[in-house]
């Protein structure tokens, strides 16, 4: 009996640290002190986000996402010197996570069929991976082998037309692509055409198709950047960087059918300076949105009302750092993690599950020009 409850006590002690502790990836660009990915020790207890350490050296991983079974990691990297069809290409690489420590090794690495790849996802079978590539506006399919790694290119779709802002809006530029939650659809938020792009994903052939209708249009100028599903999969909330704002669609999940509700802007009315938005979460709970700010610094939170899903402003928290490029909350929803790109540091939050309002904890790490965070 003695050995039986010692047994149980041992198997509970594991188990409690198994969950308070997490890991945290961070993609940076390698232009001055970074070298690659970077992984850190985060205690979902006390948000305490210890020292950095290389994960993997690899040129520019811009962007990561984790595999479903949480065995793989693939990250984009733009400018890495490849081509595909004779023209100048991005690459994704993936990876094998040793849980014990972080540590990435390289399973192989892909074209991702066009220029500035800046986005990365994973459909929830895991047997495809999603990339946006931002220069040449062209979004593409992976299939993913047995092994974790990934085969060439499956299915590249080149999105075609323009919008109304001078400089940012000549040609397409995919920004995001993301999977529905069963995985049947996938979502292309595209600033330079002001579209988001719907697809029906076919895992078995690996191929995109469009589906109907084959886009939404969003007000001109918009320039959706990145999008986020509720929890329910009911609704999908488009941050635009152009406009500073977050756009709240009703999603049919039976035709991946998106419908504009409620577009609300993420700045203070005040506000006069320059400013653009980046990265957009939605809390586990699905009762919060957030929504990055770069030249105001900030993030704004918005309250979700549960009958429409449509947002409510609740403040705006200053990231205490420059650019906050990308932003991440832990699986519990209890912690946020920004990551301020000319700020080189990574800036830990607490949330309030009341209100979803963001407190400082005081932990701020450096790390050279974050530009991604993922919770492991």
């Amino acid at each position: 009996m003695r050995s039986l409850l010692i047994f149980s006590l041992l198997t509970m002690t594991t188990a409690l640290s198994s969950a308070r502790e997490l890991l945290v990836y961070v993609g940076t660009y390698t232009k001055t002190s970074s070298k690659g990915i970077y992984v850190g020790r985060f205690d979902a207890e006390t948000g305490r986000l210890g020292e950095l350490t290389l994960a993997a050296d690899v040129v520019n991983p811009s962007f990561l996402a984790l595999s479903p079974d949480r065995r793989h990691l693939y990250a984009v990297s733009e400018g890495a010197g490849a081509t595909y069809n004779g023209k100048p290409s991005g690459t994704v690489s993936a990876y094998a996570i040793n849980p014990a420590d972080g540590v990435l090794a390289l399973i192989n690495t892909t074209v991702s069929a066009g220029r500035g790849p800046c986005h990365v996802s994973v459909t929830p079978d895991g047997r495809n991976v999603l990339v946006a590539n931002y220069s040449s506006g062209t979004v593409t399919l992976l299939p993913v082998r047995a092994d974790g790694g990934l085969d060439g290119p499956a299915y590249v779709d080149q999105h075609e037309g323009k919008s109304i802002h001078p400089s940012r809006q000549k040609s397409p530029y995919a920004h995001s692509i993301n999977p529905s939650a069963d995985g049947r659809f996938a979502f292309a938020a595209d600033l330079g055409t002001d579209k988001i792009y719907a697809y029906r994903v076919d895992s078995t052939t690996h191929t995109l198709a469009p589906a109907e209708p084959a886009s939404v249009s969003l007000e001109p100028g918009s320039g959706p950047r990145h999008l986020a599903l509720s929890p329910d999969g009911r609704r999908a909330y488009v941050i635009n960087e152009l406009s500073n704002t977050v756009t709240t669609f009703a999603l049919d999940a039976g035709t991946g059918t998106l419908k504009a509700l409620q577009t609300v802007p993420t700045l203070p009315p005040d506000f006069t300076g320059n400013s653009t938005t980046a990265e957009v979460a939605v809390h586990p709970t699905g009762r919060f949105v957030y929504g990055s700010n770069r030249g105001h610094d900030s993030i704004t939170v918005f309250g979700v009302d549960p009958a429409s899903g449509t947002l409510t402003v609740v403040e705006q928290v200053a990231t205490q750092g420059r650019n906050p490029r990308n932003f991440s909350l832990d699986p519990s929803g209890r912690w946020l993690i920004a990551a301020n790109q000319d700020g080189d540091s990574l800036v830990v939050f607490s949330i309030d599950p009341k209100s979803g309002r963001l407190t400082p904890t005081g932990q701020t790490v450096t790390v050279g020009i974050p530009v991604c965070v993922r919770f492991y």
